[in-house]
């Protein structure tokens, strides 16, 4: 699948009253932060890999040591249409420099760090650093934080994301399917913010994006909300 296919992620059902929301743009060369809603929860893991562009060049990916222990590794042979060039090092300060240095090589399909807690070295020179590093080399960056609080950054847009209950499985009812994570955009430019609850079908590389209870038209909620009790 080309970028420019895949970078069409949302797929919104207009006949269920739901308003397009614009899902992360795959191949634009900036930097986004991704933050988990709890510990040990590997939806924002899951998040970030779906919204990575879809191409022959590889991702690096970086993470510390307290990451590695928290969120673990990602298993690269499992991934469909990515290839990691993955890099595993001690501390924070480590991954912000392989980070810069990859936002550098055109040759990334993307950059992925992941910090754990709230280091003083990931203050907001650093972000920025990585923002102009991104923005210059038009290759996206993405920064994963667990177990951090918000802090200031510099990315263009600032996610946080949390595991919901998974959809039905279409063959075994006591069987997880498809996953469903909550992503709140609580801080972006040029976007507002919101809380949707996103679903992932791996098969077709895409995302839907549905507005949670309260977040979005009044109208849209209600026919949610009756369909469901009919």
């Amino acid at each position: 699948m080309g970028d420019s296919s895949y970078g069409q992620l949302v797929q919104l059902d207009a006949a269920r009253g739901v308003v397009d929301v614009p899902a992360p743009d795959v191949s634009q060369g900036v930097l986004k932060d991704a933050l988990s809603a709890k510990p040990f929860d590997a939806a924002v893991t899951a998040f970030v890999l779906a919204c990575l562009p879809r191409t022959a060049a590889p991702v690096l990916w970086v993470q510390d040591r307290a990451s590695r222990l928290e969120n673990g590794r990602v298993y690269g042979p499992a991934l469909r249409g990515v290839t990691l060039l993955r890099v595993d090092v001690s501390n924070a300060r480590d991954v912000l420099w392989a980070m810069e240095e990859g936002a550098a090589c055109s040759g990334l399909a993307a950059v992925v760090g992941e910090v754990h807690g709230a280091p003083p070295v990931l203050d907001f020179t650093a972000t920025k650093r990585l923002a102009l590093r991104a923005e210059t080399s038009g290759v996206p960056v993405w920064l994963i934080r667990s177990g951090a609080v918000e802090g200031l950054s510099a990315a263009r847009e600032r996610w946080r994301i949390g595991a919901l209950p998974s959809q039905r499985h279409p063959h075994n009812g006591a069987a997880p399917g498809a996953p469903v994570w909550e992503a709140e955009l609580f801080r972006a430019r040029g976007r507002s913010p919101g809380v949707w609850a996103v679903q992932y079908d791996g098969g077709k590389s895409s995302l839907r994006f549905l507005p949670r209870s309260g977040d979005g038209p009044l109208e849209a909620d209600h026919s949610r909300a009756t369909h469901a009790a009919g």
